[in-house]
């Protein structure tokens, strides 16, 4: 199974001062909007994103489509692929993609209750 790029989403309390963290261990804004509550943030190939107020906790990310550096790949397991595997595999989801292509996403918890995201964005 090929989940692609791979992060961890923070909930935080203060995006600015969250940001300021981070830049100070060497991670610099790679995308988002700190005006939308959200940033992406690189220290090589190390991917975080802050977001404040969206998510209830932190949750590990995998993006199928892209490498590290958000570039599209070609050699990628469709979200839905995915989905069939877990569901096949008797892997409970909290919510399903939609559709037959494109962007979607699936969200399940491993058994410590830490949340996943699935986040195809092509």
């Amino acid at each position: 199974m090929k989940l692609g790029a791979f992060s961890i989403s923070l909930s935080v309390k203060d995006i600015a001062r969250s940001r300021a963290f981070y830049e100070t261990l060497g991670f610099s804004k790679f995308h988002g909007e700190e005006a939308q509550k959200w940033l992406i943030l690189k220290n090589g190939d190390t991917v975080i994103g802050l977001f404040e107020g969206m998510f209830p906790k932190n949750m590990l990310t995998f993006n199928p489509g892209w490498d590290q550096d958000a570039q599209a790949i070609d050699d990628f397991d469709d979200v839905r692929a995915i989905q069939k595997s877990l569901l096949a595999a008797g892997v409970g989801l909290d919510s399903r993609a939609e559709g037959e292509a494109g962007p979607a996403s699936i969200m399940l918890t491993d058994p410590d209750g830490n949340p996943i995201l699935i986040d195809q964005h092509r």
